[in-house]
């Protein structure tokens, strides 16, 4: 019955919009209600019969789609430019690579390998950094006027145990240049002061190269004890003052490559040497102090105190080298400390690299 109504009402419908199209007779309209009518009823009754099998298939045929479910790879022509293959991946779904297709070769590129171009701020900083450095070494005169200012008063222990003041002025020549040998060799990783007081004791035993050729080793011991690494000094000392007597002449070489040869000296010592022994300048003598201070300060920015001695000396002109290593040394030991330096009192605290990254 409700079919029959459908079917009358297209037929109303049909006519009532194209009236030409539909001038058959009513034995024609008839027929043609009967057989729609029947075709409905088959329609009915098979969309039933089709329902509750259709519900199982649908569920085998969405699991089947939920696991044969794969990204799907879409291909760009290799001519498509960088801005299209971005716009491709972020419109619509996400997808994780793309295809480029070039003749017979396939490659795929992924989101991550896409480089980016340089950051500008990235450069303009490194550029900046590095100009900096420039003017922490161009301000070097500035500096060392400064370090003579707070080192007017002559009034650290460098000054007064150091080195250059453990010889007996008033021995030979040789035995002279003899102590500052020593001294040196004494100075290694040790407090000027203790040095200072080893040195008054060799020379009240007699600090020559004979006397020191027969002192025994515990004796020698005893008079440098309690300097740094006394045990191998004992050694160092013993050895290198037989090769003086040998081939020096019981003298000190007058060069640095023949002092380097011998045991426990090395270049700072050597360049040191040449100045307090033969008053020759010959380098810049770098210890901690120097080489810590020389870092700080932006002069140099090296790991050992021979790569400091070199950079010191292609930057600072040769008539300064002699009184470098003893400015440095005193301000080491009065101000710009190891540990906790007094930046509040440093000259150098507004143009110094070290004071301001403390800040």
């Amino acid at each position: 019955m409700i079919s029959l109504f459908i079917i009358m009402r297209r037929i109303r419908k049909s006519v009532l919009q194209s009236p030409k199209k539909h001038s058959k007779t009513g034995n024609e309209l008839i027929e043609n209600m009967e057989t729609d009518s029947e075709t409905s009823r088959k329609s009915v009754t098979s969309s039933q019969g089709e329902s509750a099998a259709g519900s199982e298939e649908n569920k085998i045929s969405m699991t089947r789609f939920a696991f044969a479910k794969k990204p799907q790879i879409q291909t760009v022509p290799t001519n498509t430019s960088s801005e299209n293959v971005m716009n491709s991946l972020t419109k619509g779904k996400k997808r994780s690579h793309l295809e480029i297709q070039s003749g017979k070769v396939s490659t795929k590129l992924k989101k991550e390998e896409i480089k980016k171009s340089p950051n500008k701020f990235e450069l303009s900083a490194d550029k900046s950094a590095q100009s900096t450095i420039l003017n922490y070494k161009q301000n070097w005169p500035e500096v060392l006027k400064n370090l003579r200012e707070m080192r007017k008063g002559s009034d650290a222990p460098v000054d007064s145990m150091g080195c250059q003041q453990c010889m007996d002025k008033n021995a030979n020549p040789k035995d002279v240049r003899y102590q500052a040998l020593l001294a040196l060799m004494l100075s290694s990783q040790t407090k000027d002061n203790v040095t200072h007081t080893a040195m008054l004791k060799l020379r009240e035993y007699g600090c020559s190269i004979e006397n020191l050729l027969k002192i025994s080793d515990e004796k020698l011991g005893e008079l440098i004890y309690p300097v740094s690494f006394w045990k191998r000094k004992v050694q160092y000392i013993k050895k290198t003052t037989e090769i003086l007597k040998n081939k020096f002449d019981n003298d000190i070489p007058d060069n640095v490559e023949d002092l380097c040869k011998l045991p426990g000296v090395g270049p700072k010592m050597a360049h040191l040497c040449m100045l307090i022994a033969w008053n020759k300048v010959t380098g810049i003598g770098v210890d901690t102090h120097v080489h810590r201070i020389s870092n700080r300060l932006g002069w140099v920015k090296t790991k050992t105190p021979e790569a400091t001695r070199i950079a010191l000396e292609n930057l600072l002109p040769q008539e300064l080298w002699m009184e470098v290593n003893q400015l440095l040394v005193g301000f080491g030991q009065q101000i710009c400390q190891p540990v906790k330096p007094k930046c509040n009192e440093c000259l150098n605290n507004k143009i110094c690299p070290f004071a301001n990254f403390k800040k």
